[in-house]
């Protein structure tokens, strides 16, 4: 008699078995990250923004544009950045470096972890980092789509983060939509390549919605105050 070789039916169904629980396996781990990226970003978006709110109630005045900080905060540098004071008009701006100028005073102050010295250069010495290693924002500005809009208070998470990871974050805090509600997208790099929006990061076509299945590697958004 012949002796036939190969693998019989439950040979191969056992391994198919096996094939699926591993995939199984990977993509749950893969869920599972992309979930705790997510609650990460928000994490830190919502600690900020009630460190900004809690700076505001206490001294009566914004991180960054408060004009009695060396006064009133301990440790806060005259050395650069305007004396350590902003110049109290109402609004967090780029000129005299109080959207750096901020993160001095909240650290200072004890509203974020972290001590943080501002200087006219920005760097991880004087400004925090997203998960993805990359400068926030703190300011009054209009850098987030549609461009040309009104320009309010707003933070900034830097880019390198994938469209899809901001898409889930969008969805969890706001409307989904890059281009309207209180969580948009931002051309604003913190020092790793400026993100590009309309048909990268998210879709041209109302409503707008993040790319979540085409994922852009490099995106941003913003929330605004």
């Amino acid at each position: 008699m012949r002796k036939q070789n190969g693998f019989t039916l439950i040979e191969i169904a056992i391994v198919l078995v096996i094939i699926g629980l591993l995939l199984g396996g990977v993509l749950k781990g893969q869920e599972l990250i992309t979930s705790a990226r997510v609650r990460n970003l928000i994490t830190q978006q919502d600690g900020i923004k009630a460190a900004y709110f809690g700076f505001l109630d206490r001294f009566r005045a914004l991180p960054g544009d408060y004009n009695q900080a060396t006064t009133n905060i301990a440790g806060v540098s005259t050395a650069a950045c305007n004396s350590g004071n902003g110049d109290g008009d109402g609004r967090i701006e780029s000129a005299n470096n109080e959207n750096v100028l901020a993160w001095e005073h909240l650290s200072k102050a004890g509203f974020i972890n972290g001590s943080y010295t501002c200087a006219a250069s920005e760097s991880n010495a004087t400004t925090p980092t997203n998960p993805y290693a990359v400068r926030l924002q703190l300011i009054y500005d209009d850098v987030y789509d549609p461009s040309g809009g009104t320009a309010r208070h707003n933070l900034k998470t830097g880019g390198q983060i994938p469209s899809d990871i901001l898409a889930e974050v969008d969805r969890k805090i706001d409307d989904g939509n890059a281009t309207g509600g209180t969580f948009r997208f931002s051309a604003y790099d913190g020092g790793a390549g400026a993100p590009t929006g309309s048909g990268t990061c998210y879709s041209a076509t109302a409503p707008n919605p993040w790319m979540a299945t085409t994922v852009a590697a490099n995106c941003g958004g913003a929330s605004l105050f």
